[in-house]
């Protein structure tokens, strides 16, 4: 079976459907930036005070405690769980494509990369690894570009015929 482009061909109410699902999905993917951009600044100091707490610095506009097992282990399962049903439905609409098939294989396997690098790498940093923290930030990077490219592949390929 021929996949390369073959989201050019499919019928219109499938491609209604997909480009609904994509800007849903993009709606939550970047409200969740959002929030993490509200609750850790989004810089390095900020990745490391929101799991590993700020109690010791007199100079903190807002008190932060380290987080409890518990709350690390739910963050780090469910993030994992829920950003893999992500990008493996971003990657099979990706799989359609017509695109480069190295660009493809990129845009697919790269996102499990990063979400094994980031949500693991909180879990490093809040055992310690703070050096980790420049890990989860260049990963988170890489991950929400890898997103943003994938997502405006799709949306475009479905306004085009085939």
């Amino acid at each position: 079976m021929q996949l390369n482009g073959l989201i050019l061909t499919l019928p219109k109410e499938i491609k209604v459907l997909i480009g609904a699902f994509i800007i849903v999905l993009s709606i939550g993917f970047y409200t969740g930036l959002l929030f993490v951009g509200e609750t850790s600044s989004a810089n390095p100091h900020g990745i490391e005070e929101q799991y590993l707490g700020n109690e010791n610095d007199e100079n903190a506009e807002v008190m932060r405690f380290k987080k409890s097992p518990k709350e690390m282990l739910t963050l780090v399962h469910n993030h994992i769980l829920s950003m893999s049903i992500i990008f493996f439905l971003v990657g099979l609409l990706v799989s359609i494509t017509k695109l480069n098939k190295k660009l493809k294989m990129v845009l697919i396997v790269e996102p499990f990369i990063s979400v094994i690098l980031t949500f693991g790498g909180l879990y490093l940093l809040w055992t310690g690894l703070l050096w980790m923290k420049y890990i989860v930030m260049f990963s988170g990077l890489l991950m929400t570009l890898t997103f943003t490219v994938s997502t405006l592949i799709i949306l475009k390929q479905l306004l085009q015929k085939a």
